[in-house]
C-alpha cells in the first residue's frame, strides 16, 4: 500500500472537497443517522477538517461532549482551529486502533472516510464497541470502489489510473465486509444505505472534481509501479478535459453508512 499524506496541503485540498454539496448532503445524512442529541458524548473517529465535527459539538451543546480524533497533525490542527470556540469539543490526536478513551464514554460514535485506511479492523471495531455504553449507536462510511462508473475513452488506462489510487488504501472494497465485521465485534446493523457522488454531467464544485485531482497528483507520484507513465498520465488527464469540453463527462461512485447499536 502507498502511503497517502495528510499534510497541510492535503488538509487544505480535503477541505475544498468537503466543502462541495454532494459531500454537504452526505454529512448531513450522517448527522441523521446518527440524531445526535443535546447532552450526549459524540465520539469522531478520523476527524479531518472538522466540518462534520463542528456540527456534531453544536447539536450536542455545552451540556455535552464532542471528541475528534485524528493521527494527522494537520488534520488536528485543522478542526481545533474550527472548533476552537466551543467548549464542548476537544479535537487530538488519537489512532482508530488504539483509543486512548475510557471504556463507555461515549453514547454515540462516527467515522466517515477513515476505516477504509485501516488495515486491523477486528482491532478498530473491538476498540469502538469498547468505548461506546451499551446501547450507544455509531455511524460508520466508507466506500466500495468497486461502485465506480467513469466514462473514458480508454477503459485499460483508466483501470491503471484507479488500480493505483486504490493501492493507498488497506482495503478499497471494505464496505462489502463491514456488516459481518460489526456483527462479530458486537454491533447489531440497524440499517445501511446508499449514500451515493454521482456528477451525470461535469460539476466544478462537487466531490468528482476533487477527486479528479486528488488521483492526478497521487498518481504522479506512483504510477510508475502500476505501469503508468508520465505520458499515459497526461492523456488521461486530457482525455477528462476533452470529455468535460464536449459535455460527455460522466462519474458516479457509492458511499455505504452504516448504523449500528453496541450490544
Amino acid at each position: 500500500m502507498s502511503q497517502l499524506t495528510f499534510d497541510a496541503a492535503a488538509a487544505k485540498s480535503m477541505e475544498a472537497i468537503y466543502t462541495t454539496p454532494d459531500v454537504v448532503a452526505q454529512r448531513a445524512r450522517v448527522i441523521d443517522l446518527l440524531a445526535p442529541v443535546p447532552g450526549e458524548r459524540v465520539l469522531d473517529v478520523g476527524v479531518g477538517p472538522g466540518l462534520l465535527a463542528l456540527d456534531l459539538a453544536r447539536l450536542v451543546g455545552e451540556s455535552g461532549r464532542l471528541v475528534g480524533l485524528d493521527l494527522a497533525p494537520a488534520m488536528v490542527a485543522t478542526a481545533a482551529a474550527r472548533l476552537k470556540d466551543l467548549p464542548q469539543a476537544e479535537i487530538r490526536a488519537g489512532d482508530a486502533i488504539a483509543l486512548e478513551l475510557a471504556d463507555g464514554a461515549f453514547d454515540a460514535a462516527v467515522s466517515t472516510q477513515v476505516y477504509e485506511y485501516v488495515a486491523d479492523m477486528p482491532r478498530a471495531l473491538s476498540e469502538l464497541h469498547r468505548v461506546l455504553r451499551s446501547g450507544g449507536r455509531a455511524v460508520i462510511l466508507d466506500t466500495d470502489w468497486r461502485s465506480l462508473v467513469w466514462h473514458s475513452s480508454d477503459p485499460g488506462r483508466m483501470d491503471r489510473m484507479l488500480a493505483c489510487w486504490d493501492d493507498h488504501l488497506a482495503d478499497p472494497h471494505l464496505p462489502a465486509r463491514l456488516g459481518p465485521l460489526l456483527r462479530h465485534a458486537g454491533f447489531e446493523v440497524r440499517r445501511v444505505e446508499i449514500v451515493p457522488m454521482f456528477s451525470p454531467r461535469w460539476q466544478p464544485v462537487s466531490y468528482a472534481a476533487g477527486m479528479i485531482r486528488s488521483i492526478r497528483s497521487f498518481v504522479r507520484n506512483h504510477g510508475q509501479r502500476f505501469g503508468l507513465t508520465p505520458e499515459d498520465q497526461e492523456a488521461w488527464w486530457s482525455e477528462q478535459e476533452a470529455l468535460i469540453a464536449a459535455d460527455e463527462f460522466f462519474f458516479s461512485v457509492n458511499r455505504y453508512a452504516f448504523l449500528a447499536t453496541r450490544l
